[in-house]
């Protein structure tokens, strides 16, 4: 390869650490080149799985500023640079590996973060973003719900409690005017 084609590859790859969400390392040792594009078609718009070496990999990510991914550059390393949903992708590589136990993940970034496999394999339990968020909706929802609720219960409740009120005055008056009706015929029956 000559100077300046590794130059253009140094340049590619930074531009692709810089404007990726992720970036997951996989040994590919052993997979065919049909296997491979059978891949790339699992992953979608959420990734693009590219081939590269490993010198250039690595003068790349830490020129785009990603330093902890240097102890992966060991073998074939192919790297899946997440641009959409990362939990898809990593759904999409995860599931991939399992049928395909050639592919190996060998750990990856997130947003800055470095991630072993473990960690990618949990991301990719996680339920998708657009799962997450009908979820925080729904939960949203129910408590507008519960407040409007609430909130029509306290004039139901008030109107409620005058009402207890005006009855238990009702008879508290009732029993007045007949004990006035009693003193009234006790004093006349005196005056005779």
């Amino acid at each position: 390869m000559a100077r300046a084609e590794k130059a253009t590859a140094v340049a590619e790859l930074k531009d692709r650490f810089e404007s990726s969400n992720a970036a997951v390392l996989t040994e590919y040792r052993g997979l065919t080149v049909a296997q491979l594009k059978q891949l790339r078609t699992t992953l979608g718009g959420n990734a693009k799985f590219a081939v590269a070496k490993n010198t250039l990999s690595k003068i790349a990510a830490n020129e785009a500023g990603v330093t902890v991914l240097d102890d992966l550059f060991q073998g074939p390393t192919a790297i899946a640079f997440v641009s959409g949903d990362v939990v898809e992708a990593a759904k999409g590589l995860r599931d991939f590996a399992k049928a395909n136990p050639l592919l190996v993940i060998k750990g990856g970034v997130v947003d800055g973060r470095s991630m072993t496999p473990a960690e990618i394999t949990t991301l990719a339990d996680l339920e998708s973003r657009e799962v997450l968020l009908a979820k925080l909706a729904g939960a949203m929802k129910a408590k507008q719900s519960q407040a409007a609720a609430t909130f029509n219960a306290l004039p139901t409740t008030m109107a409620r409690l005058v009402e207890a009120l005006r009855v238990k005055r009702d008879e508290a008056g009732g029993a007045e005017t007949t004990g006035q009706a009693d003193s009234a015929e006790t004093s006349a029956e005196a005056g005779e």
